[in-house]
């Protein structure tokens, strides 16, 4: 193994024992009076350092001296990092509450604002100077309404931009916002969370970002990132790694000037002569097609390498940012899709499943088919007292280690059922006019058609968990791509092809188009 190997290997396998672990396993050694002396003297070190860190932050807001100012956001972001969860939530509520806008300023300045009287258009001519006058009551008072209207909080925000290595503690303190936002509900952290992400999404635009392609002679550091990040099918090692970079595969990443050497997301590419049906022949396929004769780029996985930026559409632009490219400089590719999960399947099925057993037979939904709920029953008459089809499908899908999987007889039965209930849930289930399943509508929202669905695509334990081991193929159509996402944002018009919407019996219900 070469020394670049070793070093991804170790680093992303081998992590070293944080400072936090040492403490406690010190303290487990440790006689129990001595246990009880350290608590009590690391509790008061915490409140000692809280008090610093929020002394820290209150300066680099309201000073002006550079000098100063450079030494105050160290010692803020490398305070903030040595706080306990509890206390940067403290510290976050304390950001979002006591340095939020000045609501009495803007509501006087809005009351100002009001009581002046509009000039009409007849008086521009008549009464030049007056009017004038009168427009410079309104701009002065627009202008101050403009600087109160901002929170006190965005000179951090704005100053910890522009410090170095600031860009990226700022992701990492979004990260802290939305763990406190999925815990509680708290209208301040929402809006200093929403202020913040209008912040980021400025400066993570296209225009600042470089794309770059990732490739086995990067950096070790850098490819340490792609094995530990990677979030949609897990690296397994180093040959896997050197596969997906290798010949017939590309990989590509954005790149802040801000956070040198860390891709905010990346994308993986196979080129191959067919859009593939499993991610078996995507990771498996050696030897890859050879590049002359590739028609295919297949989008395999999409990761994202900073939780805080959670939101933030990045790989919108990334995806198309690389079709571009790649048929730029591979005029012999003409498709473009994608072999994606459906992260929501099986979560939205059995919930329906469920609900059923707790309504009873008379208020449920049936999701079955006659001869659906049929072929279940003759096809798992031997092992099952289960009375209707629903309460069979239910027991076959949560079996231990997905039984059905290993008998011939219910994998047939269950495909047409799956695959058109699967046909269901991502053309009709929608949550507030959009797709319900999270992966479907990133795909939809960016200008794609639901191309095919695939049986049996996924046989990892988290595809059958996920949805019964059916992916889906996304198509993006260069000529097809804006209208499409226009489409889907302006009316939840999700577009499909022909061979989706035939597993759906009653189409009238449909709300997408058939192409």
């Amino acid at each position: 193994m070469n020394k670049k190997g070793l070093a991804i290997l170790l680093r992303s396998k081998m992590r070293p024992l944080s400072p936090v672990s040492k403490k406690v396993t010190q303290l487990q050694h440790a006689p129990l009076e001595e246990n009880i002396s350290a608590t009590q003297n690391a509790s008061i070190k915490a409140q000692r350092d809280f008090g610093q860190v929020r002394e820290s932050m209150h300066s680099v807001i309201l000073m002006n001296k550079k000098e100063i100012l450079d030494t105050a956001l160290n010692e803020f972001s490398e305070g903030y990092f040595s706080l306990s969860q509890e206390n940067r939530r403290k510290l976050l509520l304390i950001l979002s509450r006591e340095y939020d806008l000045n609501r009495t300023k803007v509501r006087d300045l809005m009351k100002q604002y009001v009581s002046l009287e509009i000039p009409t258009g007849d008086e521009t001519h008549e009464h030049g100077h007056e009017l004038d006058g009168q427009l410079s009551s309104f701009y002065r008072i627009e202008r101050n309404l403009r600087h109160a209207l901002k929170p006190m909080y965005e000179v951090l925000f704005e100053r910890l931009n522009t410090h170095p290595g600031g860009l990226k503690f700022l992701a990492s303190v979004r990260a802290d916002i939305l763990s406190i936002i999925a815990d509680e509900n708290v209208a301040p952290i929402r809006a200093l969370d929403s202020y913040l992400k209008e912040k980021l999404i400025t400066w993570l635009s296209p225009a600042n970002l470089e794309l770059h392609q990732i490739t086995w002679d990067d950096p070790a550091s850098l490819l340490e990132k792609i094995v530990a990040y990677e979030a949609v099918h897990p690296i397994s090692n180093l040959i896997d790694l050197k596969r997906r970079l290798g010949l017939g595969r590309r990989c590509f990443g954005y790149i802040h000037p801000s956070i040198p050497g860390e891709p905010l997301i990346f994308i993986e590419v196979a080129l191959m002569k067919n859009i593939a049906s499993t991610i078996q022949e995507v990771l498996w396929h050696d030897p890859p097609t050879p590049e002359c004769e590739a028609t295919t780029a297949l989008f395999y996985s999409i990761s994202s390498t900073q939780p805080g930026l959670a939101g933030i559409n990045l790989g919108k632009f990334l995806i198309k940012r690389v079709i571009y490219l790649v048929k730029k400089d591979m005029p012999n590719i003409h498709s473009f899709a994608t072999l994606s999960p459906i992260p929501g399947f099986m979560q939205w099925l059995l919930s329906k499943l469920a609900s059923s057993e707790r309504s009873g037979p008379i208020f449920c939904e049936n999701i079955l088919e006659p001869e659906e709920e049929k072929a279940l029953l003759d096809g798992h008459m031997d092992f099952t007292t289960e009375e209707n089809g629903m309460e069979v499908l239910m027991h076959l899908l949560t079996s231990k280690n997905h039984e059905w999987t290993q008998s011939d007889r219910l994998i047939t039965v269950l495909e047409p059922i799956l695959l058109r209930l699967c046909a269901r849930y991502l053309i009709l289930e929608k949550k507030r006019g959009k797709a319900l399943d999270s992966v479907a509508n990133f795909h939809l929202q960016n200008g794609a058609l639901i191309g095919r669905l695939n049986w049996m695509a996924d046989r990892s334990e988290k595809g059958f968990s996920q949805s019964g081991g059916i992916m889906v193929n996304y198509i993006y159509s260069l000529e097809n791509i804006e209208d499409y996402a226009q489409a889907y944002f302006s009316t939840g018009h999700i577009q499909a092809s022909p061979d989706v919407h035939h597993y759906i019996k009653t189409l009238e219900k449909n709300e997408g188009a058939v192409n």
